[in-house]
């Protein structure tokens, strides 16, 4: 599985995680799929309401007010994004637990105080998380999650 993933989506993920910091940020991210491939085109940021600061847990209302805005841009919700403070970029066994919609798309930054922010992706399938290869568009080049020019 592919992400395209606008350069100035990235740029609000790792704001979030940072404004959010030391506390998990989360959201939903609208696009479509088409074969292997997810396009990402707006992101729903959401309140987080787990009780704990190491987890995250979208609440209902932002959910659907996010699912209806895709659905009117004839759009669907294609994943979810959320932060690891002063954890690493890949999943916990929480979300693994939380996890449950077949192909769904889980973009984690990872961030401690002083250190950027580095963020993965995952597509959830046959109850794992696989990784998932992001290209971030920077004008009209493509560059993948490795910082490298795509030809």
């Amino acid at each position: 599985m592919r992400l395209l993933l606008p350069e100035a989506l990235r740029v609000r993920i790792e704001s979030e995680a940072r404004t959010s910091f030391p506390r998990e940020c989360c959201g939903l991210i609208e696009g479509l799929r088409e074969g292997d491939v997810a396009r990402a085109f707006t992101l729903h940021p959401a309140r987080n309401i787990a009780p704990d600061a190491d987890r995250f847990e979208i609440a209902p209302d932002d959910h659907f007010a996010a699912l209806r805005r895709a659905r009117e841009h004839g759009h669907a919700l294609i994943g979810c994004y959320h932060s690891h403070p002063n954890g690493e970029a890949k999943p916990s066994a929480h979300d693994l637990a939380g996890a449950g919609e077949e192909g769904f798309l889980w973009l984690i930054a990872s961030l401690d105080a002083k250190a950027p922010v580095r963020l993965a992706a995952f597509v959830y399938s046959a109850a794992v998380f696989l990784p998932a290869e992001i290209i971030c568009a920077v004008g009209a080049d493509l560059v993948t999650s490795s910082g490298k020019a795509r030809n």
